[in-house]
């Protein structure tokens, strides 16, 4: 494992609540079907009823969707200004010298994405809680209820890392290159096209390999499968070291569990699609395949 820090075992983490530097965060969103008739995916709903149900004792709460994605954009979980998730992560007390937890409910692609994201911002001490929620709470452990109690605001100062995110642009160049593998993290018969896609056109990027996010997470435990069997299922889609991997999904939120398995497999160049199938299907201009 390339990172061992950047995951950490429900254990690891009980014997390490009373560190007043660690900031454990719930980061959990619901897509919620929209109504007859609209032309959006999905409606973005922020997991707070259910961290106030219950949460890990002293954890705060993460509104993906709110302060920390771009809202001048009707494409959901865009990544915002510098400046902006700055301030956002600072008046969540994020900064130095503190240890970062993340976890989620059900799945582990919103904390995956904020992991990512504070990858990309330069920060480096943060964890993704392996199983989540589901496997402490599994395990018995003690759970608080309520709104979150919040950090003391702290100062935190970016160092930007350039490539971690592409655009449409990147995505369309990269088409029929040999050095290059275009990753689909939804699920199969969305790769295929057989069956109609919340995000528009039916289908995948031209060219584009599968693997799915869900076949990298283990369905009982809701934590990550083995690497080796994680190693396996990228090299038999053709992703390897020696070439540029662009991850995408419907959002730019469930193919972050394909980035942070190939970080911990020890891919260096690898990128996110942020846009993902959300932009993409929608335009009319951008090659779409099916089989």
């Amino acid at each position: 494992m390339r990172d061992p820090r950047a995951l950490i075992d429900t254990a690891t983490l009980a014997a390490s609540l009373g560190d007043p530097a660690l900031r454990v965060f719930d980061c959990t969103t619901y897509l919620n079907p929209t109504p007859a008739g609209s032309h959006e995916p999905y409606i973005a709903v922020p997991g707070r009823k259910t961290f106030e149900d219950g949460h890990i004792p002293g954890a705060d709460f993460l509104d993906l969707q709110g302060e920390f994605s771009d809202s001048s954009t009707h494409l959901h979980f865009m990544m915002p200004s510098v400046a902006q998730l700055e301030v956002a992560f600072g008046r969540q007390g994020v900064g130095p010298g503190k240890r970062v937890v993340l976890y989620s409910i059900g799945t582990p692609m919103w904390a995956t994405r904020f992991w990512w994201m504070l990858r990309s911002l330069g920060f480096d001490n943060a964890a993704v809680l392996d199983g989540g929620l589901d496997k402490w709470k599994a395990e018995g452990r003690p759970i608080e209820m309520g709104a979150p109690r919040g950090y003391t605001a702290t100062t935190f100062v970016a160092a930007p890392r350039g490539g971690l995110f592409v655009d449409a642009a990147a995505v369309r160049t990269a088409i029929g290159r040999n050095d290059t593998v275009t990753v689909n993290a939804l699920g199969p018969q969305f790769h295929r096209g057989l069956e109609p896609s919340r995000y528009g056109r039916p289908g995948r990027v031209p060219g584009s390999v599968n693997v799915s996010a869900a076949t990298l997470v283990d369905p009982a435990t809701k934590g990550f499968i083995p690497l080796p069997d994680a190693a396996a299922k990228f090299a038999a889609q053709g992703v390897s070291k020696n070439k540029r991997t662009i991850c995408y999904c419907g959002g730019g939120i469930s193919a972050t569990i394909d980035l942070f398995l190939l970080h911990q497999l020890g891919h260096d160049d690898i990128t996110l699609y942020d846009a993902s199938m959300g932009e993409w299907a929608k335009t009319e201009t951008l090659p779409i395949e099916t089989d």
